[in-house]
């Protein structure tokens, strides 16, 4: 059998295949009114398409735990119930149909408050739905965003318990996996790293107290998602500075991230998914197919905790040989299966693979 179509199996959770859909935000919700950040019929074709086309996991895009966390006005959140229930409709669909459905769950800190790409991506005012974003330290996080407000002790416990609400909001709408976002620049990933985060308190200096936000977050979903469905944990393994010695600005690294992944792993996180950069503007990266893929395969390797690589894995061959050489437990795919959202079905064809398709799609298998 293919091993990109091998059943894969997290605690009590049979996840059909190892063809996963990346969270890929769509900055397409209501931006004010009682629908704000609710999903709507555009949410639901983006992810009902690719449960139809044989995907074995879909996680949805970074989804807000608090207003002032969402990337841009337009994000998805899930910081009230009228949020968790419009979710409702789309995890039992995609459920019905064969896939498992994931939440992440994500607060944007300083690079909060921005226009959808399309517009120019540029932070936004009270003028166009925007806020005063919140970050570690009060540092912007490039040249024409604002100061961001630095999160007292207080704030940061709210934060957290920000994430417990929205996991147990997540649970009831019927998501089977929570991912807690700690990559690409936002709040806890900002909090990770020496580049964004200058605070002299007990989350700020040595590695333990820049962790230490990572692990109340965990430690909160944790506590209210149920003991046999997974918590992954998504991760930017390096904000890509130290690489360069030319940079001369610190940075997260990836000998951190693999002592990140063996903390986690104790406190019940199931799935590291190995992402890069994000935090700091123009470092350098050295873009390729599967350019993440080997810090993935380091956490794996060194930590034994199941890894999920993504990063311009498009052709099914490249995908099917990460797995088989131990590099990775799953691929994460995200322009691809923007591209193609029958690309598992296509793939299984490709590697002799079998995967679930809907009734009426079954000629077409």
């Amino acid at each position: 059998m293919s091993a990109l179509f091998e059943p894969y199996t997290l605690r009590s959770l049979v996840v059909p295949n190892r063809v996963w859909m990346a969270p890929m935000c769509q900055y397409s919700a209501a931006v004010e009114g009682p629908e704000t950040g609710v999903p709507n019929d555009w949410h639901f074709a983006h992810l009902a398409a690719r449960a139809t086309g044989g995907t074995g996991l879909i996680l949805t895009e970074a989804t807000a735990v608090s207003p002032e966390g969402r990337i841009s006005p337009a994000d998805l959140g899930i910081w009230n119930d009228t949020q968790a229930e419009a979710f409702r409709r789309i995890t039992e669909f995609v459920k019905a149909h064969g896939s498992v459905v994931g939440i992440q769950l994500a607060h944007a800190g300083r690079k909060a408050s921005t226009a959808a790409p399309w517009t120019g991506g540029r932070p936004v005012g009270p003028e166009a739905h925007g806020w005063t974003p919140v970050a570690p330290s009060p540092l912007p996080f490039d040249e024409g965003y604002p100061v961001p407000h630095e999160l007292t002790a207080d704030e940061i416990a709210g934060v957290v318990d920000d994430f417990r609400q929205a996991a147990r909001r997540a649970l009831d709408a019927g998501f089977q996996v929570a991912e807690v976002h700690g990559a690409h620049g936002y709040l806890i990933g900002q909090f990770l790293s020496p580049h964004s985060n200058h605070r002299t308190d007990e989350y700020g200096g040595s590695f333990e107290n820049r962790v230490r936000l990572a692990i109340e977050v965990v430690d909160a979903v944790r506590e209210v998602w149920p003991e046999e469905l997974p918590v992954f944990f998504r991760v930017s393994a390096t904000d890509w500075l130290t690489e360069n010695p030319e940079d001369e600005r610190e940075g997260w690294t990836a000998d951190e991230t693999v002592r990140l992944a063996a903390l986690l792993r104790e406190h019940g996180v199931d799935l590291l998914d190995v992402s890069s950069g994000g935090n700091a503007p123009r470092a350098r990266i050295a873009i390729g197919p599967g350019y993440q893929v080997p810090f993935a395969e380091r956490v794996k390797r060194e930590t034994s905790l199941p890894v999920a690589a993504v990063g311009l894995i498009t052709d099914p061959q490249h995908a099917e040989k990460i797995l088989t050489e131990g590099r990775a437990d799953a691929v994460l795919l995200g322009r691809e299966l923007l591209r193609n959202p029958s690309w598992a079905r296509e793939a299984a064809r490709a590697l002799n693979g079998t995967v679930h398709a809907p009734t009426p799609y079954g000629y077409a298998i």
